[in-house]
């Protein structure tokens, strides 16, 4: 249990940690998806080749998009692309990070499908079952067989219940020969995607390290400035439905005693704490002009220095008090014994 416990423990560390988590549950899922598929090949001349397709391809294409669904980052990117440009210009290389890396984990399980359907046979045996080389493998001189005939009898290798074939072709030696070629496809997908992820994995610091991390550290500031954000959101509206509340039933009890219902009173502790949490927006409209300006000109990345002191202080009185120091020097010493 402790086990599991510091597995989700790490899965929560970090939003990258959590989508990893995500996509290899998902690869886990689609391979028992594939051990408790029912595969029933039509056995149909016409319908093989889309039936035997149709698994191999359909599936991962639903997990794609899936994958794209449970990501977070999703409704994140889609809202940064398609906001106004505002005070904060739009990096496309922000935006094309989150898009890679969102389709780099989304084809995780699409992949193990692939390669557990490859690596079985089934859907390559039902999809070419029809273009064995009989001549080959079989017996071809059958004159009281057109080639039609032969179609539909192919058709049903994989169906071993109803084939009856055997003087053209043996069911066993055709069947082995198709799932030879799928272990062999299946195979070369493996090596290819795991060459795929080695060469970007290893060949991109090369090139790009600086603008990687640059779009990485950008992307992260993303996800947390709209996480602080929800957050604010929240608390600001906790706060207003505190303050709501209790000038509601302030107001009940002033109807009270105006009723000549004594009531004890005793003021909130917690009220004025509540109220410096609303930072001066105390309507809806206010509220709602404040989310539309954190849509439309979100604030620029740069950091103003505090204001200045206004009033009694020295802020347009003339020159600000300034402590003249002489320039500190620092010196770096190293030291090394060989």
């Amino acid at each position: 249990m402790d086990k599991f416990r510091m597995i989700f423990q790490f899965f929560q560390s970090n939003q990258e940690s959590f989508m990893n988590g995500i996509c290899g549950i998902m690869a886990l899922a689609s391979t028992q998806m594939y051990s408790a598929f029912d595969f029933n090949c039509p056995c149909l001349p016409h319908y093989n080749l889309a039936y035997g397709l149709g698994i191999l391809l359909v599936p991962p294409f639903i997990l794609f998009l899936l994958g794209f669904v449970l990501n977070n980052n999703i409704s994140m990117l889609a809202e940064e692309w398609r906001r106004p440009q505002g005070q904060r210009g739009k990096d496309p290389s922000v935006l094309r990070y989150m898009f890679c890396s969102m389709a780099q984990r989304a084809m995780i399980a699409p992949a193990v499908w692939v390669s557990v359907t490859l690596l079985d046979g089934k859907c390559i045996t039902c999809a070419f079952c029809t273009s064995v080389p009989v001549d080959t493998l079989g017996n071809a001189s059958q004159p009281h067989l057109s080639q039609g005939e032969i179609q539909r009898v192919l058709a049903r290798i994989p169906c071993k219940e109803i084939y009856n074939g055997q003087q053209l072709i043996a069911n066993e030696v055709a069947v082995r020969y198709l799932r030879c070629i799928s272990q062999a496809l299946g195979w070369c997908f493996v090596l290819l995607m795991t060459t795929l992820a080695f060469l970007v994995r290893s060949l991109r610091p090369c090139f790009s390290q600086a603008a990687f991390l640059k779009s990485r550290y950008w992307s992260h500031y993303i996800d947390i400035e709209r996480k602080l954000f929800d957050e604010t959101c929240t608390e600001h509206a906790r706060s207003f439905a505190k303050v709501c509340i209790q000038q509601f039933f302030e107001g009940m009890s002033t109807d009270l005693v105006a009723a000549r219902c004594h009531l004890p009173r005793k003021a909130p502790a917690d009220a004025g704490e509540a109220a410096e949490k609303l930072l001066g927006i105390t309507d809806q409209g206010t509220m709602n002009m404040a989310l539309k300006s954190w849509h439309r000109c979100k604030p620029p990345l740069h950091l103003h220095p505090p204001a200045l002191p206004t009033g009694n202080g020295w802020a347009g009185q003339g020159q600000p008090p300034t402590h003249t120091s002489a320039p500190r020097r620092e010196t770096a010493a190293y030291y090394s014994w060989v």
